[in-house]
């Protein structure tokens, strides 16, 4: 079975509902993953809108997630080091966690959620920007999922 990644608030290229966006509560959705491949030792999330104006803009890095969790709930806490494990990294807001879709107002943006299975515990410390993120997992992804939802003001 193929690396699948999903989300129950929105499907494949469709719209994110707007509470999960600047407009909204602002909370991350709920995802949820199958496949994940045996030899994987931990998980990394990274979500970004390449249709933002400057460039490719960072909403959310989570990795060093624990093998055995499926899912995300909504609404993750805006922490460094979550209960399981986990870490978060800086978005491009400059803070910690997730930040929703916020694009100026005009055609819809792309946000890529991309979930890589990593074949090692990193044991990497928060606050990561994605940059150093992708650096920490290169050479070390197993399998990848993508689930792109859109956004528009």
């Amino acid at each position: 079975m193929a690396l699948e990644l999903r989300s129950a608030a929105f499907k494949q290229n469709e719209l994110i509902p707007r509470q999960f966006s600047c407009q909204g509560l602002d909370v991350s959705p709920p995802l949820s993953w199958a496949g994940v491949p045996e030899k994987t030792q931990s998980i990394v999330l990274v979500c970004d809108d390449p249709d933002a104006p400057l460039g490719t803009w960072v909403h959310w890095l989570i990795y060093d997630i624990p093998s055995d969790i499926t899912e995300l709930s909504n609404g993750i806490p805006h922490q460094e080091t979550l209960d399981s494990g986990a870490k978060q990294g800086i978005n491009d807001f400059g803070n910690i966690g997730y930040g929703g879709p916020c694009p100026p107002s005009g055609k819809p943006h792309r946000y890529f959620f991309k979930l890589y299975c990593i074949d090692e515990k990193l044991e990497l410390s928060s606050g990561l920007t994605k940059d150093e993120l992708l650096k920490a997992i290169k050479g070390h992804i197993i399998a990848q999922a993508e689930l792109i939802g859109k956004y528009k003001r």
